[in-house]
């Protein structure tokens, strides 16, 4: 039996959350809707301005796959998490944040000198979410975060495409492939962000190589990735790299491909907020109910009821009571 139901390497970010009117893009110049890399130096000029201008709304740790690690641990996964913090008030914020959340981690008590990684996150009334991210010492991530032993120990290995901004990380995201693999570790990704896809095609492609386990990422990235202009097509093209993949649709629920046949999940509707974590929570929540067991299907549910209530909030995480809410609502509970 594995000691862990899923593995995950990503980027240690603490968020920033601000609500900003669109005004604000136009004045700082700033493409909405996408993430961004920006300086340490420059993100704090901008922290600084908004907080003026708008007030903090929350902070937060994030980070892609870090954020679906915690849900899937908040919905009873065992999890491991190799990541990369500085020794920092951010970076035992952002520990502090994992908590006794049932993640283990590569962090030790004897953290590196540095400045954590963080994420400035602007929503605006649509709910949409911008993100300027400075990766700080999350940059450095490399094989040296790596734990085999956790890797070789669970069901499945699984990374953020967000890391093909960083040479190191590359290579380590491809390393930990080529032991999952030689494991019998099923390898799962996201595409995290359009941005990714659209100015790092060859990190992704990279990453995916000759084909990947499970594959998630929503109805714009698969476009962009596969240079289509319809979802079907789309669809067709992650069919020759991806065995079994998920298709978040927004407001239209999600479209998943089992490897055998299409299952359309039906959305909940809501009124959203913040869509910042909306993918992260569909991941892994969908990540928590295949390792738990359960079908396609059933593991949709449970990630479209959790992202829809993700979104209908202010940041990426639920608590502890919401995940068992939602468990208890599809009557899954143990």
């Amino acid at each position: 039996m594995k000691k862990y139901d899923v593995y995950g390497i990503g980027n240690a970010l603490v968020d920033k959350e601000f609500e900003v009117d669109d005004q604000f893009f136009i004045d700082a110049g700033i493409e909405k809707g996408f993430m961004t890399l920006i300086d340490d130096d420059k993100q704090q000029e901008l922290i600084n301005l908004l907080t003026r201008r708008y007030g903090l709304k929350k902070r937060a740790g994030g980070g892609s796959a870090a954020n679906s690690m915690y849900a899937m641990s908040q919905f009873g996964s065992r999890v491991f998490f190799s990541c990369k913090v500085a020794n920092d008030e951010t970076g035992h914020f952002y520990v502090r944040e994992l908590g006794n959340q049932n993640i283990s981690t590569n962090l030790s008590a004897a953290l590196e000198d540095g400045v954590t990684g963080r994420c400035l996150v602007m929503v605006t009334q649509d709910a949409e979410r911008t993100m300027l991210t400075s990766l700080a010492i999350s940059q450095l991530v490399s094989v040296n975060e790596l734990d085999y032993d956790a890797i070789r120990n669970s069901k499945y290995a699984y990374t953020e495409g967000y890391l093909v901004t960083s040479p190191t990380a590359r290579s380590a995201v491809l390393e930990l492939k080529r032991y999952a693999k030689e494991h019998d570790v099923k390898f799962a990704m996201t595409f995290s962000d359009p941005a990714m896809v659209e100015y790092f095609k060859e990190g992704i492609n990279e990453f995916i190589g000759e084909g990947v386990d499970l594959l998630f990422c929503n109805e714009k990235e698969a476009l962009l990735w596969s240079g289509t202009n319809s979802l079907e097509d789309a669809c067709k093209a992650l069919e020759k790299k991806a065995a079994q993949f998920a298709v978040t649709l927004g407001a239209r629920g999600a479209l998943l491909f089992d490897g055998a046949q299409y299952l359309n999940v039906e959305p909940h509707t809501v009124r959203a907020v913040d869509t910042n974590g909306a993918g992260d929570m569909f991941s892994g929540a969908f990540l928590y109910g295949i390792a738990k067991g359960y079908d396609f299907n059933t593991a949709g549910k449970i990630a479209s009821l959790a992202s829809s209530l993700v979104v209908s909030q202010f940041g990426p995480r639920l608590s502890a009571e919401q995940h068992r809410e939602i468990l208890e609502r599809l009557e899954l509970s143990e």
